[in-house]
């Protein structure tokens, strides 16, 4: 009976798989201890802000062990912040995780390509090894000269089920059809599930500052000790503030949507094929897009993540916490102006639209006024006004011409006469009665 060998596995491909594992583990390392110790500083802010105010309202003139302890605790929290916002400065300011990401990505990448396009090509494994180590030589750049890997005790390859007959056993060749399970359908179910995960933790993190933001109000508003207590909601609001721009979930949303839209069109495609229109340039097309949609999806990724990390300020964040009785009472004060503003621009919105209803009506009495100016009544009493107006004008100007006319006849009878201061009364009252008499009152 003839014994049917296992397929040999391609030591390159072994490596490779190594150094992939090496490199994601790193990369999950450094960014879950980069994320605990920011969740430390923000946490770290919120406890010193309660201690104060515990310590104001309650300890500030007692000598009590428990008064003690919550002293010590108020004075120890900002220390510790700071000094963990300078051991985050000093050891993850610099982003190694993202470059241990970047390039367990691109190792992966030419691992897929290794295992199809380059399947049957005599100089794959050469290919492969040269990519490994332009890869890793890029890594010791990209960190100053540092590189190591730690111990991975892991499966070859990461996440590999064997049970599983969906899950990539990483080392055979891989036809259309596999790729297409291994690597299509199982990165834009995972875009997909981590779209909606960060959805849940944008709403929920919306939710807790806005119910943050309105206990704060409420405090302020309310007199007395209770006005304190708008640090504490104030911390709270700025360190979830701070974690969710740490976090940039808008963008990584909208980064892992445009992927999962373009792998959407390349399932839609493959799916659309007739199995012999399933070619082998078909297949070599899927992955090309494949590969180019997931490594440009992780290029942003990375700059995303660095964007963050450049307007990130650890030491501002630990400091803030110093001065928060100062700020409590500042805050407070704030909150009674605001309220107060409010007061104002309420009653300006009040008078405001008592001064746009005065206009509208004095608009709508004069548009009556027009309105009944037009009629035909008040039409015909304008006509007949105008009409005596001309009337009178006209008799005016008669009595005017038949004025003129007398006094130039009465000038020319009169010519040859020397009125002096020797003519009589008689001769002059003579003169006087020729003149035409008029109907203007005297005096």
């Amino acid at each position: 009976m003839e014994t049917i060998e296992a397929p040999k596995t391609a030591p390159i491909l072994q490596i490779a798989w190594t150094r992939y594992a090496h490199m994601a583990a790193m990369s999950r390392k450094r960014t879950t201890a980069f994320y605990s110790v920011r969740r430390w500083i923000l946490g770290l802010g919120v406890i010193a802000t309660l201690f104060a105010i515990l310590t104001e309202m309650y300890f500030s003139e007692t000598e009590s062990l428990l008064g003690l302890i919550v002293k010590i605790i108020f004075v120890s929290a900002p220390v510790a912040a700071s000094i963990l916002a300078a051991f985050s400065s000093k050891f993850y300011s610099g982003g190694h995780w993202l470059i241990y990401r970047s390039g367990a990505e691109e190792v992966k990448k030419e691992i897929y390509i290794y295992r199809t396009i380059l399947q049957k090509n005599p100089r794959a494994r050469a290919y492969l090894e040269k990519r490994l180590g332009e890869i890793q030589r890029g890594l010791y750049q990209s960190m100053s000269g540092e590189f190591a890997y730690e111990p991975y005790n892991g499966p070859i390859p990461p996440g590999y089920r064997q049970n599983d007959p969906n899950s990539d056993s990483g080392f055979h060749d891989l036809t259309g059809d596999e790729y297409f399970r291994y690597r299509v359908e199982d990165q834009l179910d995972w875009h997909n599930k981590s779209i909606l995960r960060n959805k849940r933790e944008r709403r929920l993190m919306t939710l807790f500052i806005l119910a943050a933001g309105g206990l704060g109000i409420v405090f302020a508003a309310w007199p007395g000790v209770l006005s304190l207590w708008v640090a504490f909601t104030a911390s709270i609001t700025s360190a979830l503030i701070g974690w969710q721009e740490l976090r940039n979930i808008d963008k990584f949303i909208g980064n892992y949507s445009k992927v999962v839209m373009e792998l959407t069109l390349v399932y839609d495609h493959w799916i659309n094929l007739e199995p012999e229109e399933r070619t082998t340039p078909e297949f070599y097309k899927m992955v090309r897009r494949t590969e180019n949609i997931l490594w440009s999806q992780n290029q942003e990724y990375i700059k995303v993540m660095q964007d963050a990390l450049q307007e990130a300020d650890l030491e501002e964040e630990a400091s803030l916490i110093n001065n928060v009785i100062k700020e409590s009472v500042e805050s407070a004060k704030r909150a009674q102006q605001g309220i107060r503003d409010v007061a104002v621009e309420i009653t300006q919105d009040a008078l405001e639209d008592a001064e746009e209803k005065i206009i509208e009506e004095f608009k709508e009495t004069l548009g009556k006024l027009a309105e009944e100016a037009s009629s035909e009544l008040v039409q015909k009493e304008l006509e007949a006004m105008q009409k005596a107006v001309a009337d009178s004008a006209q008799a005016v100007m008669s009595r005017a011409s038949t004025l003129t006319t007398s006094l130039e006849q009465i000038a020319k009878e009169l010519a040859h006469v020397d009125i002096g201061r020797d003519t009589s009364k008689e001769e002059l009252n003579a003169i006087l009665a020729r003149f035409p008499k008029t109907s203007e009152v005297k005096g």
